[in-house]
């Protein structure tokens, strides 16, 4: 049975969140505040973190900061603080989703599934393709004999790719894969990222990414 972590400071919605959770079959752990949370995290083993971002003693910020550098496991951040700059600040912290209050407990939960899928299929430590090493703990790559430690949307955006060679991804689905399905810019972004990678790693000839006309990029391995 997958265990979910919710912190926050608001009894009615930690209440409302575990009875949404175990009716949809999940264990639940709970925490009032980040230091709670981290007790919890050394206890217990937890798969995933709905964190608010207002609370006592450690607020969301640094509980998701605490959760990178220790733990893999994705984190949600459920607030009351919509601005976009408050968005940007979780995502550079680390989060991996962020819902505004007041929610829909069902969309919490349709977001906690297709954040433990994606984590179920892209948690490996380390990924190879041919010489070149991409290390997901240290957020590192290997390659040409050089270490290289890219921006961290570069670098999501080339797990996501090297997780799946071959498969094609449209601008949409690596937007929400990489950025969240909160994410207010354009697909341009995606370009954009993408056109720093092969900037990044052109020197190197274990892989390529290639642009699919009309649809959207895929990662290849070079034939040698």
């Amino acid at each position: 049975m997958l265990t979910v972590l919710i912190v926050d400071d608001d009894a009615h919605i930690r209440e409302l969140l575990r009875l949404y959770l175990r009716k949809e079959g999940y264990n639940v752990v709970e925490a009032e505040d980040g230091v709670e949370a981290v007790d919890r995290l050394d206890e217990e083993q937890i798969h995933l973190a709905v964190v608010d971002i207002m609370m006592p003693n450690m607020d969301g910020y640094e509980l998701c900061k605490e959760i990178r550098t220790f733990y893999d496991l994705p984190v949600i951040m459920l607030t009351a603080k919509g601005a976009l700059a408050d968005k940007e600040k979780a995502y550079d912290v680390g989060t991996d989703d962020y819902v505004v209050k007041p929610f829909e407990p069902k969309e919490v939960i349709f977001r906690i599934k297709a954040l433990l899928r994606r984590y179920q299929m892209v948690n490996e430590e380390l990924i190879h393709l041919g010489k070149t090493t991409i290390n997901r703990k240290s957020y590192e790559v290997q390659s040409m004999g050089k270490h290289v430690i890219p921006p961290l949307k570069e670098f999501d955006l080339l797990c996501q790719l090297a997780s799946f060679p071959n498969q094609i991804f449209t601008r949409e689905q690596l937007i929400e894969t990489v950025w969240g399905t909160d994410f207010e810019g354009n697909d341009r972004t995606v370009d954009v990222h993408i056109k720093r990678l092969r900037e990044r790693f052109k020197d190197q000839d274990d892989f390529t990414i290639r642009t699919v006309r009309g649809l959207g990029y895929t990662l290849e391995l070079q034939q040698k």
